[in-house]
């Protein structure tokens, strides 16, 4: 099968990267480009740690394009409480071997599709403030596309940023609201923090085997995702540090790991109290669906796939 050509949009942090390592490493995916947006940590770092890690991966010849350095509306926010200051378990990773290139991310995302239509495949790894920011110059801009992943939201309303919501859709929820204006079930699915929580969660033990395996991207993986693994025993609770991002980047490269999925229609809470929440309507008379929600995927499915690409030693770029 050959591979599935990419744009990744992404906020890289240590998760993120995970997910990068899974495009850019494996034999599964075909990098064309990786467009950055504030979220995690700001523009800046987030664009380091994305060439960072596919320095990891032996493909810095992907170009990355820096792209909006704060949400639609809101005042930026961060999760370095979650992933560590530069974003990647504050670890004193060294710099990367190349920079970012010019061109704007929301140029790449518009320009991409049309000159590739519907060949590329496009994962959201972050806030969705760049794609919104294309999609307002091109609504059409999702069906360009072969189809579109978005790591966003938690459908169970359990969520790691507030109460009710996932912190891609919390940090800019007006950027959401309008990719699901934009959004139909054909041409976009998210894959929430529900997911990640219920089927990419890292025990001890998964973690210790990881580490295990001496490869550069496995001792990689698993050295970033070290004050990720704290926050989650503090705060959420988890038996481990889980992979929101790699898991929705699996389901990108092969949604035969999807187990349960529905359409439906889904809005989103702009007002402070439940800012980001998903707002899904189930009722009979409810608006035509308007998006593919991802409920359950193949936990053993997925995580073969991470340690078999982790196992692999990275190839010269």
């Amino acid at each position: 099968m050959p591979a599935l050509p990419l744009i990744i949009d992404t906020d890289t942090a240590s998760d993120d990267a995970v997910a990068l390592l899974l495009a850019a490493a494996g034999d599964l995916g075909d990098v064309r480009a990786v467009t950055t947006v504030a979220g995690n940590v700001s523009l800046p770092a987030g664009t380091r740690n994305a060439l960072i890690s596919l320095d990891m991966a032996g493909r810095a010849d992907v170009p990355v394009h820096p792209g909006c350095d704060r949400p639609v509306l809101r005042t930026p926010s961060s999760a370095q409480h979650v992933h560590g200051q530069d974003g990647m378990g504050d670890t004193g990773l060294p710099d990367p071997a190349c920079s970012a290139q010019p061109g704007h991310a929301v140029e790449v995302l518009l320009s991409q599709p049309r000159q590739h239509p519907g060949e590329l495949t496009l994962v959201t790894l972050g806030p969705l403030t760049n794609l919104a920011a294309a999609l307002l110059r091109d609504r059409d801009l999702l069906s360009r596309y072969r189809h579109v992943y978005c790591m966003a939201g938690a459908a169970d309303t359990r969520g790691n940023i507030s109460a009710t919501a996932e912190f891609n859709v919390w940090a800019d929820p007006e950027a959401a609201a309008i990719v699901l204006q934009a959004a139909t079930p054909e041409t976009v699915t998210w894959v929430g923090w529900d997911v990640s929580r219920k089927d990419a969660v890292m025990t001890g033990d998964e973690q210790a085997l990881l580490a295990g395996l001496g490869t550069p991207l496995a001792a990689f993986a698993h050295r970033i995702n070290r004050t990720v693994a704290e926050w989650t025993r503090e705060v959420t609770g988890l038996t481990g540090y889980d992979l929101p991002d790699p898991v929705t980047m699996a389901v990108a490269l092969r949604p035969d790991l999807i187990l349960e999925q529905e359409q439906v229609h889904v809005d989103i809470a702009l007002a402070e109290q439940a800012r980001g929440q998903m707002l899904i309507d189930h009722r009979r008379s409810a608006p035509a669906p308007n998006l593919t929600v991802v409920r359950r995927v193949d936990e053993v499915g997925f995580k073969n796939l991470l340690f078999a690409v982790c196992a692999t030693p990275p190839q010269p770029a």
